[in-house]
């Protein structure tokens, strides 16, 4: 039997991870970047992967103002989310290749949103086929790729000055 191991996930899975505060401002504060996925800061927000992807390369544009409403967001906090999410398809268009994306944002608990108090917006790469029987049948999501190989290439690509 083949064996699919995914140890990061158990810090969702347990919970573990929720009381660690707003990370969309905790880790923005922090000069450990890589450690907390951050691939790129701007002058108002910055992009972020997601420690649990719904797909390989899920990322997330979020701006350090704390608020879970859009908005309260000014027009130079929402145009350079909007710039930065341009930047984070450019980028991955590149380097991964996908078929498309799911963008968006989740606002509010009831819309499925992970962390409500603070805005956020998805871009989450897709590929023809990427969904199999795993999520229906066994209930797990199947990411081909470490987070941090995919970071890295990611991270490459946002940095390159034409983007």
């Amino acid at each position: 039997m083949d064996r699919l191991w995914a140890p990061w996930r158990m810090t969702y899975i347990s919970g573990d991870h929720i009381d660690e505060g707003c990370i969309f401002c905790n880790k923005p504060k922090e000069t450990k970047d890589k450690e907390n996925l951050i691939l790129f800061r701007g002058e108002y927000s910055f992009i972020m992967m997601n420690l649990f992807p719904y797909n390989n390369g899920h990322l997330m544009v979020a701006p350090y103002k704390h608020t879970g409403n859009l908005e309260d967001l000014n027009d130079n906090e929402l145009l350079e989310m909007m710039k930065l999410v341009q930047k984070s398809i450019k980028a991955m268009k590149r380097c991964m290749r996908p078929d498309g994306f799911n963008t968006g944002f989740n606002i509010g608990r009831a819309a499925g949103a992970g962390i409500a108090d603070h805005v956020h917006f998805h871009v989450v790469p897709r590929w023809v086929g990427d969904t199999n029987f795993m999520p229906t049948l066994a209930g797990t999501k199947v990411i081909s790729e470490h987070i941090l190989k995919t970071y890295d290439k990611i991270y490459k690509e946002l940095h390159l000055e034409d983007l």
